[in-house]
């Protein structure tokens, strides 16, 4: 096997015995080092530009950590989100609003309506069908990761937190966007997006993620709008090379140079199949998130770092997630293997040193919570991106 991107997995595959003891005791222990690393190492925040130019959900997260750091007074510091980012789950500020909710709410006051309702106001700003040039779709800056940040809040929070109106309102304005870039560029299939010019496919920017949130938001849907959602899940299903997709529609994977990451490729767009899955019951949703994961398993031992974007932990969650749809603890074990992976001599020496080092999505940060998760399978999500809710 070619290993340009990933290391070999020499680990020999489960033979039907769990390391059950072992894995608690192993784990807890580089949890508490890597939390206590990152406490110790991780600069103040704040800074203006350079502070918003992180990881808005990533950096936000961070503020969690720190315990009782007032994320709405660090919001204003900033100054209001710039324009373009004002409705960005990941990359802004419904970001800073949504996480700010959850540390208020977990610190038990009151107040965290307020972060709550500067949230809720951003509805009106991704309403409109093209409200960014880049793209109006997609999850980092786009309606699928406004609607996102809604269904961690609805989760976390035990509430919905937009009305039906509104939910309606954004999900209408994805599907009236994508009905339209199909229709402009002739697609044979009825809903497509492009972000700055490129028609991706991966849960980063792309195709699978869009069409995860409309299923999570399956009931605020009209039937006849449904129906072109499953066209497009399937299309897409359809697009798969051997276990795995392109980047970007209409592109031929060379296996050399094979993305198997959750930004782009089988264990970022299994995530739409395994909620294809559970809204539908239908056997080949799961059977393809199935092949995802044997890929996984293969490939995903990925060279770039720890995280969980392009990463080992991004990876392995992707197992996680086959134990919750499946009860197979073989899924579990294979994420146990890649947890002893993240602390050998071989990853620590061959991956590449990371820029953002603790943060949420490409650093430590997702690390941990994937080790955490791993202690506890059947509550077991990849960060910000449910589908159980």
């Amino acid at each position: 096997m070619d290993t340009k991107r990933c290391f070999a997995n020499r680990f020999d595959d489960y033979q039907g015995s769990l390391l059950a003891g072992q894995c608690e005791e192993a784990v807890a222990p580089l949890v508490t080092a890597t939390i206590e690393r990152i406490l110790q190492e991780l600069p103040p925040l704040g800074g203006g530009a350079e502070a918003r130019g992180a990881e808005a959900a990533g950096s936000s997260c961070q503020w969690g950590l720190y315990g009782g750091l007032d994320a709405c007074a660090r919001a204003e510091e900033w100054g209001e989100p710039d324009a373009d980012t004002r409705a960005a789950f990941l990359l802004g500020g419904a970001g800073v609003y949504a996480v700010a909710t959850l540390v208020y709410h977990a610190l038990g006051r009151s107040d965290y309506v307020q972060p709550l309702g500067k949230f809720r106001s951003l509805c009106a700003v991704c309403s409109p069908v093209s409200f960014l040039e880049c793209g109006s779709d997609e999850l980092f800056v786009g309606r699928a990761g406004y609607l996102c940040a809604a269904l961690v809040l609805k989760q976390k929070l035990a509430q919905e937190v937009l009305t039906p109106a509104q939910i309606k309102s954004i999900c209408q304005a994805i599907l009236d966007s994508g009905k339209q870039y199909a229709m402009k560029k002739r697609k044979p299939f009825p809903l497509m997006y492009s972000y700055y010019g490129t028609e991706y496919l991966g849960a980063a920017h792309g195709l699978s993620s869009i069409l995860q949130m409309l299923l999570s938001y399956y009931e605020h849907i009209k039937p006849s709008d449904q129906e072109l959602v499953w066209q497009s899940v399937d299309f897409l299903m359809e697009q798969e090379q051997n276990c795995n997709w392109p980047p970007e529609l209409g592109e031929a994977i060379e296996r050399e140079n094979e993305l198997v990451h959750w930004c782009h490729g089988a264990p970022g767009i299994a995530y739409l199949f395994a909620k294809a899955y559970l809204v539908s019951k239908k056997p080949q949703y799961l059977d393809t998130c199935i092949r995802c994961g044997e890929l996984t398993w293969q490939k995903g031992l990925l060279k770039k770092g720890p995280g969980i974007c392009h990463g080992v932990a991004g990876s392995a969650y992707v197992f996680l997630l086959l134990y919750r749809l499946t009860g197979n603890s073989k899924y579990i074990y294979r994420a146990q293997r890649f947890a002893e992976f993240l602390f050998t001599e071989e990853f620590k020496a061959g991956s590449r040193v990371l820029e953002s080092i603790y943060s949420l999505y490409e650093g430590f940060s997702g690390t941990v919570c994937f080790l955490i998760d791993l202690l506890q399978p059947n509550q077991a999500e990849f960060p910000l991106f449910s589908v159980f809710v």
